[in-house]
């Protein structure tokens, strides 16, 4: 029987497995809470509020709308856009119409979005006008058939919806023209569902809610297959180890995508079903108007990655906010820093709480206690109904204080990679165990730490960057020879992309190379450092030894830091 030490450490009142038999799916819960909580305000953005019975008639007319144009139960539907009151809207009634989201990170470049909608088979997508011309370049290539757009604006009350949409296309000028023929406007839609008739289809624990796609832990992006059950498994979980927060009066700040796993889970749907308000900030980036916004609010709740605490915390007139009513701050996606908690503390008088989790699992597995005083290096304990262990080379269960790959299991462990059976069988196994592709290790009381990542993942802010999508875009260069990707450290976003390159031509410039990766790659995947080389190291066999590459670097900082190199 496996020993599970970490259940003695739980905070009181968080049960050791939660039921799952209340709910079917997450329309269940979210039409629950509608009922509940009907006129309680569910997200606000650019100061217009969205509540729950609005909510729940706008996302019932967009299902009824989807319903028309005859996407069926188990379609894919894209959703391409920053955080906004359409977002909500869009989810849910997609959701409602029993369809499948797939979420997209609008800053994708055209051969991102183009390998993201061929993998899915997307039928529709709703894109916001800012990223629409990118939708258009890869029109020909992919099966959408529903393309709805939407301005930053739209949702936003008159006239000021209407004044920064005017600002964004013509002052701002970050709105590029598109055309996509047959496009039709999100708001026009919704209009229309409203006389159309909602046949609410049967939705199972089984049924696909997401395709939440990652690199998994390497490789090319595919699509985690998150069910309905292990959506409602995860928001039961969270639910249940927050415990000190109260239904109907919590307001949580949700500055991280909620295109983001962890967002969406933590923020949108455990708040929703919590009867909360999602306060949306859409553009984190401009830290000023960030603490401009957090000012005007009580907010009770807030989650970020530790480059989001380290941003607020560097910004003049956080330090004197009104901290009174926060009870959690919870921060993931990527490792927390010590002296960035410790900061926090000082600021804020509240902890911030380490939390672990994959998209492949929902996401969250770890957290701490939400009673802990101090940070302490760990990502937590497992959570209600999970197993973590930490496994050998050989396959063998190892003791605490051993370091091996961290595998977890619960209800929500995704169902497996979309269309990918050979991927899921490497990180799957029959008995229910993932292999997350992080090394750690468990202490006796059965706290989890990251020691470091099995992968040559590089993690840029929280989002997962793979050196084989980098090196395979870069190669592709015509005056390129030979290329690495690795990590290497940065003070803001933890790592940033480092690119060693050998030339074919000896004509080719750094200047060159940021312009080609600029048209090729997201922002978080471009690399910050380029370094030409004259070969790279190599295995007996021909295999670049990123990992030489890596120990050169670190001998490089060591060095010019007056260590030994």
């Amino acid at each position: 029987m496996m020993e599970r030490p970490w259940l003695e450490h739980y905070a009181e009142g968080v049960p050791a497995r939660i039921d799952l038999t209340e709910y079917h799916s997450v329309v269940d819960i979210f039409e629950q809470a509608c009922d509940e909580f009907r006129d309680q305000p569910a997200f606000e953005n650019f100061g217009t509020r969205l509540d729950f019975a609005t909510l729940d008639q706008l996302s019932r007319n967009f299902a009824a709308a989807l319903q028309a144009r005859g996407i069926a139960p188990g379609d894919r539907i894209a959703l391409m856009m920053p955080n906004l009151l359409q977002y909500p809207v869009a989810l849910f009634g997609a959701l409602r119409a029993g369809a499948v989201v797939v979420n997209t990170n609008p800053l994708y470049t055209a051969r991102e979005l183009r390998h993201q909608l061929l993998d899915s088979g997307a039928r529709a997508i709703v894109v916001v006008d800012n990223y629409a011309h990118v939708v258009q370049r890869v029109m020909k290539d992919v099966p959408l058939e529903f393309v709805f757009t939407t301005g930053i604006g739209d949702m936003v009350s008159f006239p000021k919806g209407a004044v920064l949409n005017f600002i964004l296309k013509y002052v701002r000028r970050v709105v590029p023209d598109y055309d996509i023929p047959g496009a039709e406007r999100f708001s026009k839609v919704l209009e229309e569902g409203r006389s159309q008739p909602l046949n609410k289809p049967p939705l199972g624990f089984e049924d696909i809610a997401f395709l939440q796609y990652t690199g998994g832990t390497t490789g090319v992006a595919k699509g985690a297959m998150l069910t309905h059950r292990n959506m409602v498994a995860n928001m039961l979980q969270a639910k249940a180890w927050l415990g000190n927060l109260r239904a109907g009066s919590e307001i949580i700040v949700t500055a991280l995508p909620l295109y983001h796993i962890f967002a969406l889970t933590a923020n949108c749907l455990v708040f929703m079903a919590l009867g909360g308000k999602n306060l949306l900030i859409t553009n984190p980036r401009d830290m000023p108007g960030f603490v401009k916004e957090l000012s005007k609010h009580k907010f009770t709740a807030i989650t970020g990655v530790n480059t989001l605490f380290n941003g607020l915390l560097n910004t003049s007139g956080f330090d004197k906010l009104d901290f009174s009513s926060l009870k959690l701050t919870l921060g993931g996606g990527m490792a927390v820093q010590r002296a960035v908690a410790e900061r926090w503390k000082r600021v804020t008088n509240t902890t911030l709480v380490e939390a672990y989790g994959l998209t492949e699992t929902s996401p969250a597995a770890c957290i701490n206690p939400m009673t802990l005083e101090d940070y302490n290096g760990c990502i937590g304990l497992p959570i209600s109904s999970t197993d973590c262990a930490i496994r050998g080379e050989d396959g063998e269960w190892l003791p605490p204080g051993e370091v091996g790959e961290l595998c977890v299991r619960g209800p929500q462990v995704m169902k497996g990679y979309w269309q990918r059976p050979k991927e899921t069988e490497e990180v799957l196994d029959d008995m229910g165990w993932l292999r997350t592709g992080d090394m750690a290790e468990m202490s006796p009381e059965g706290y989890f730490r990251i020691v470091d990542r099995k992968k040559d993942m590089i993690l840029v802010s929280g989002f997962n960057v793979y050196p084989n999508e980098i090196e395979d875009v870069v190669a592709d260069h015509p005056k390129v020879l030979e290329v690495a990707a690795i990590g290497i450290e940065d003070e803001h976003s933890g790592e940033v992309v480092k690119l060693c390159v050998v030339k074919k031509d000896p004509s080719l410039t750094e200047a060159e190379l940021v312009a080609y990766c600029r048209e090729n790659l997201t922002g978080y995947k471009r690399p910050k450092e380029i370094e030409f080389f004259d070969e790279l190291p190599k295995s007996n066999v021909g295999k670049i030894l990123r990992k030489e590459l890596r120990a050169r670097e670190a001998g490089v900082s060591d060095a010019a830091d007056g260590a030994p190199a």
